[in-house]
C-alpha cells in the first residue's frame, strides 16, 4: 500500500529568532541544519520513490540534508545550482510553489511577540491558525489550500495511485492545509493544529487512496 510522508522543514533561522517568515527566502539555522541527522533516522527504511518540496531554500536545505544522510544523494560541485544534487538510485525532486509556505503580507520579518503586543495574542493566532482569517496583505489557509489541493490532486494523488511512496518537504501552512484534506479535519477545529519543525508524519493510503494508518 503507498505512504505518504510528510516533513515541515528544519528549523530556520528565521524560526531561530522567533519572525514570521511567509514567503521570505530564509536558509536553515545552524540548529536546524544539525539536526538533520536526527531527522533522517525517522525515515530509515523508508523507500522513498518521489520527492515534493517548495521552491523556498529551508525546503531544498531539508531535502538535500535529510537525502544525503539517507545514502540517496550526493554533492555535485560541478553544478551552479543552490540546489545541486547527483542522484544516486534515482529519486525524482519535483519543486512547485504551490507547496509554498503562506503568505505572511506586511507581518514577514516581524517579530512575533512584538506584533501579539500590537494587535493582541488572539487576533495573531486566528491569523495563523484559523481557516479564514489572513494577515494584512497575507494568505489564509483556505487561500494556501487552494493552491495546495490542486497540486496534491493533479499530481501527487496520481503518484499514489501507482503505488508509489511519496516524500513532501515543505513549510508549516502548506502541510497544514494538506493534513486537513486528508484527516478531514473541519474548518473550526484545524486552529488547534500545529507541526513543529523537522516533524515527520507517515499516512498509509489504500488502492483507492482511503486513509488506513497514521504514524507521527
Amino acid at each position: 500500500m503507498p505512504k505518504l510522508i510528510l516533513l515541515r522543514h528544519l528549523q530556520s533561522q528565521w524560526n531561530l529568532e522567533n519572525k514570521f517568515t511567509g514567503w521570505t527566502d530564509v536558509p536553515l539555522s545552524k540548529e536546524g541544519t544539525e539536526s538533520a541527522k536526527e531527522i533522517a533516522k525517522k525515515l530509515m527504511g523508508f523507500e522513498i520513490d518521489k520527492v515534493y518540496t517548495s521552491p523556498l531554500i529551508r525546503n531544498k536545505e531539508t531535502v538535500s540534508l535529510i537525502l544525503e544522510y539517507l545514502g540517496k544523494v550526493k554533492e555535485d560541485k560541478s553544478s551552479s545550482s543552490p540546489f545541486a544534487v547527483a542522484w544516486v538510485k534515482d529519486v525524482p525532486i519535483i519543486i512547485d510553489k504551490a507547496l509554498d509556505e503562506r503568505n505572511y503580507g506586511k507581518l514577514q520579518g516581524l517579530n512575533k511577540d512584538e506584533v501579539k503586543k500590537q494587535y493582541g495574542e488572539e487576533q495573531v493566532k486566528l491569523w495563523r491558525r484559523s481557516w479564514n482569517q489572513a494577515p494584512p496583505g497575507g494568505e489564509s489557509l483556505k487561500d494556501v489550500s487552494k493552491r495546495v489541493l490542486p497540486f496534491l490532486k493533479k499530481y501527487i494523488e496520481k503518484d499514489l495511485k501507482k503505488g508509489k511512496n511519496v516524500l513532501i518537504v515543505a513549510s508549516h501552512n502548506s502541510l497544514r492545509a494538506l493534513i486537513k484534506y486528508i484527516e478531514k479535519i473541519n474548518s473550526k477545529d484545524i486552529i488547534g493544529l500545529e507541526i513543529p519543525t523537522g516533524a515527520v508524519i507517515e499516512y498509509e493510503f489504500d488502492k483507492n487512496l482511503r486513509l488506513k494508518s497514521k504514524k507521527s
